[in-house]
C-alpha cells in the first residue's frame, strides 16, 4: 500500500510525502532505511477518525525503538484502517545508517524545529517545511518517540503544563518531566498546534520499549478526545529541568580511575531519577584540579545555577537535593548534547514541591 506523491523542496533538504505506507518498508531495519526512501519522509496512512495524529521518529539515528513501534502497529493492523489516520515523519536516515545520533555534518534533528538556536541550517529549513505540512492538517495530537543513552526509567516529556498534554503523557507513564530548554525540540514546537509529548523509551533495540510505544501509539490513535477532567493528583508524578550539566568542549573526562579533567564515577547513570541529597559524590577532578562543570539554566526561571555543583577537596558534590535525569556514560552523547540534568518535583503551577 502507499506510493511517493513526491518531494517538496526545504533548503537543500528535500520531504518525501507518501500516500500510504509502503509494505515493503514493515520489515526494513532503520540502518537500511537508506536503501528504500530517498531522505526524510513524511507518510500519510489513513485511519477511520480524519484528524490526524503527528508521531515523529528517527529524529536521532541510533533511537529505533520508535521506527520498531511503527511497524509493529502497522503489521498488526494489516490492511485494516487505522482507528484515526496518522501522520509519521521518518526523520534522520543518513545517521540511521551510520547508528549514530547525528553525523557531524548535520544540525540534530531534534534541536532544529521552530525556536531553534540555528534557523539558518538546512535542517531547519526542512523541519519549517514540516510543520507547515502538518500544522494544515489540523492534528489530534503529536508524539515524538526516543530512546537515550544512560539507566533511566520510561518517561514522558512536555513543554506546557496543560490537561490535555497531561492526559497524553499519562498514557505512557506516571513519570511526567516538564521542560523548556533545550529549544528547537519536537515538542515544544508542535505544543503551538496541538497537545504534543516526547517519550523516552530507554536505551534503543530493546523488544520491551517497542512494546511499550507501540501500546502508546495505539492508545493515541484509539483516543475519541481528551477527557474534560484533570488527571488525578495521585496518577502523575510530575518533574520539572531545573539545570542542564555540561563539560566543557575542550575539557577530557572519564568514568572511572582513568586521569581526565572531570573523573565521574563509574556507575554514574545508576543515579538516574534517585531523589539525591547533598553531598552526593559525582566524580572527581583531575589534572590540574581546576576545570569546572557548566551548569545551564533548565528554564527562563531559573536564573540561580551556581549552586547545584560543589567541589570540595577534589570532589565533584552535589550542593543541593536534586533528581538527575538522562546522566549518561556515553562519550559522544556528552559531547554532542550533554552530560545530564538535574530536576525537582513541582506541581500543576509549576511551582516546586518541597
Amino acid at each position: 500500500m502507499g506510493g511517493s506523491t513526491g518531494s517538496a523542496g526545504a533548503g537543500g533538504l528535500e520531504l518525501t510525502r507518501y500516500e500510504g505506507f509502503p509494505s515493503n518498508l514493515l520489515d526494513v531495519a532503520a540502518p537500511d532505511l537508506w536503501q528504500h526512501i530517498p531522505g526524510p519522509s513524511l507518510f500519510d496512512i489513513p485511519g477511520r477518525n480524519p484528524e490526524p495524529l503527528f508521531v515523529s521518529v528517527l529524529l536521532h539515528g541510533n533511537e529505533d525503538t520508535g521506527w520498531t513501534a511503527i511497524q509493529e502497529i502497522l503489521k498488526k493492523h494489516g490492511a485494516n484502517p487505522l482507528p484515526r489516520r496518522m501522520l509519521l515523519f521518518v526523520g534522520n536516515i543518513e545517521a540511521a545508517k551510520a547508528n549514530v545520533r547525528t553525523l557531524d555534518t548535520q544540525a540534530d534533528y531534534n534541536r532544529s524545529w521552530p525556536g531553534t538556536r540555528y534557523p539558518e541550517a538546512r535542517e531547519a529549513a526542512l523541519i519549517r517545511h514540516v510543520v507547515e505540512v502538518v500544522a494544515a492538517e489540523k492534528p489530534f495530537a503529536s508524539i515524538d518517540i526516543h530512546n537515550n543513552t544512560g539507566n533511566n526509567p520510561h518517561y514522558a516529556c512536555l513543554n506546557v503544563l496543560d490537561e490535555r498534554f497531561l492526559h497524553l503523557a499519562r498514557l505512557f507513564s506516571r513519570t511526567v518531566v516538564y521542560f523548556t530548554r533545550p529549544v528547537g525540540v519536537q515538542s515544544a514546537a508542535m505544543a503551538k498546534v496541538c497537545p504534543a509529548v516526547t517519550v523516552e523509551c530507554g536505551v534503543p533495540g530493546s523488544p520491551s520499549a517497542t512494546e511499550h510505544a507501540a501500546e502508546f501509539v495505539e492508545a493515541a490513535l484509539a483516543l475519541d478526545h481528551f477527557p474534560e477532567h484533570p488527571v488525578p493528583e495521585q496518577d502523575v508524578d510530575l518533574l520539572r529541568t531545573a539545570v542542564i550539566l555540561r563539560v566543557p568542549p575542550d575539557a577530557s573526562f572519564s568514568y572511572g580511575d582513568q586521569d581526565a579533567d572531570f573523573r565521574f564515577i563509574a556507575e554514574l547513570d545508576r543515579l538516574n531519577f534517585s531523589e539525591l541529597e547533598p553531598g552526593t559524590k559525582l566524580g572527581e577532578l583531575g589534572n590540574a584540579g581546576d576545570r569546572r562543570l557548566a551548569v545551564i539554566p533548565g528554564g527562563e526561571m531559573d536564573a540561580d545555577v551556581e549552586g547545584y555543583i560543589e567541589y570540595d577537596n577534589g570532589g565533584i558534590y552535589l550542593a543541593r537535593p536534586a533528581i538527575p535525569a538522562m546522566l549518561t556514560l556515553d562519550p559522544r552523547a556528552v559531547r554532542l548534547d550533554c552530560l545530564g540534568y538535574l530536576m525537582h518535583r513541582i506541581d500543576r503551577q509549576g511551582r516546586p514541591v518541597e
